[in-house]
């Protein structure tokens, strides 16, 4: 109930403050019209004038909920103004560059873990490949990907996605599979264990705690290059296209509404990670744990 509290006390101060600030951004669209009528707006005609506005420097919250309602419940999920099936867009593509992202980290991780040649060889290009920007790099896999045959805008935009993922994955995997320590590795190999079954048996369950937090970091990184990737990729189906269509056009309510779609859909696909981690853990005896050491007798 604390916590709870916590939470609703920092959402009404954040709602009291983006209110104040759409009345002071928006109040000169409506000073310059009493203006030009020759008239002088009340403090209550101001507060009504600055909360209603199409083309707001500062959308009122409740515009923005309003918007958000209509374009998600109110339109047909095949219609092209609907969140929901722009949302699915960039869920598709987002999971299809997680996927590969977290193969291609773990994959990584193995290899560096196992052998000090590909440390050597990979970890620093790995650290170096996070400095490029990636809104500079989205252009040329868009045409990269072109040249090689992939004519879906899904391929770039994954690969984006997978580009950014990746990273979390693998330096979590790495410092997951070193937790054990010399006294756990040595004890194994006096039972006579290969290579093998100390990696299967020790390192990757050490690593499991590990996997499961970089996961929300990871595709909430996949989602965020989704996102950037849809902006110079000439996308027109989206949540990043339709907050690019929104700029460009002038619309505020549409980049606003689906900035929060995007917002909502982060939270929802870290929540599904939450509860992919929640059944692993009680697969492997986790929940058991935690009874017993709730309830000891």
């Amino acid at each position: 109930m604390r916590n709870l509290s916590a939470i609703l006390t920092v959402v009404v101060a954040i709602i009291g403050l983006w209110y104040l600030g759409s009345f002071l951004m928006n109040r000169a669209w409506v000073m310059d019209q009493a203006a030009r009528a020759g008239t002088t707006p009340t403090l209550v005609q101001q507060i009504e004038g600055t909360m209603d506005q199409k083309r707001a420097k500062l959308p009122a919250p409740h515009q923005i909920a309003q918007d958000l309602y209509k374009n998600t419940f109110e339109k047909n999920i095949t219609s092209k103004r609907s969140l929901v099936y722009h949302g699915f867009i960039t869920f598709r593509s987002t999971m299809v560059g997680f996927a590969i992202g977290i193969v291609f980290g773990v994959g990584l991780a193995v290899l560096i873990v196992l052998s000090r040649v590909a440390e050597l060889s990979f970890m620093p290009w790995a650290i170096i490949s996070q400095t490029i920007p990636v809104v500079a790099l989205a252009p040329m896999i868009v045409v990269l990907s072109s040249a090689i045959g992939f004519s879906s805008l899904i391929v770039p935009k994954a690969i984006i996605a997978a580009y950014l993922s990746f990273f979390p994955v693998l330096v979590s995997m790495v410092k997951g599979l070193r937790t054990p320590n010399p006294m756990q590795l040595d004890l194994l190999r006096t039972y006579g264990g290969t290579k093998a079954q100390v990696f299967w048996k020790l390192r990757l369950p050490a690593s499991l705690p590990y996997f499961f937090a970089s996961l929300k970091i990871s595709i909430a990184a996949a989602l965020v290059g989704t996102i950037v990737g849809e902006l110079p990729t000439g996308a027109i189906a989206g949540l990043g296209a339709r907050m690019l269509i929104g700029s460009q056009f002038g619309q505020p309510m549409i980049m606003w509404s689906a900035l929060f779609a995007a917002a909502i859909l982060a939270a929802g696909l870290i929540w599904m990670v939450a509860g992919v981690e929640a059944v692993a853990r009680r697969m492997m005896g986790g929940a058991r744990y935690e009874t017993t050491r709730t309830h000891p007798f």
